[in-house]
C-alpha cells in the first residue's frame, strides 16, 4: 500500500537541515480515501519496513520519499526523483 503526502508541518526553532525540521505530514490513501497525520519519525520507520509514500506535483509526477538519517543521527524523510534527493515536500502546504 503507498499513500500520497499532502501537507507538512514544522517544527520551529533551530535544525540541522530543512528536511528534519519537518515533524508531522498529512496521508491520503488513494485506494480508500482514509486520511490521517503521522509523525516524520513514524514515516521513517514505516518506510524503511517497506511501505511507500509519494508526493504528486500538479503534472501527476511522483517523487518517492526514502528515509535517511542526517550526520547527526536524526532520522528523516525526503523524496527522491530520477534518482536524486528533491524538495517535494518542502513545497507542500502546511496542515491544518
Amino acid at each position: 500500500m503507498a499513500v500520497r503526502i499532502t501537507c507538512i508541518n514544522k517544527e520551529h526553532g533551530n535544525h540541522e537541515g530543512p528536511h528534519v525540521a519537518i515533524s508531522m505530514l498529512g496521508r491520503v490513501n488513494e485506494n480508500t480515501n482514509q486520511t490521517g497525520k503521522t509523525s516524520s519519525v513514524e514515516m521513517y520507520n514505516w518506510i524503511k519496513q517497506g511501505g511507500q509514500a509519494y508526493v504528486r506535483d500538479a503534472y501527476g509526477n511522483m517523487a518517492y520519499l526514502i528515509a535517511k538519517m542526517s550526520p547527526w543521527g536524526n532520522p528523516f524523510v525526503q523524496t527522491i526523483a530520477d534518482g536524486r534527493p528533491t524538495d517535494n515536500l518542502l513545497y507542500l502546504v502546511g496542515c491544518r
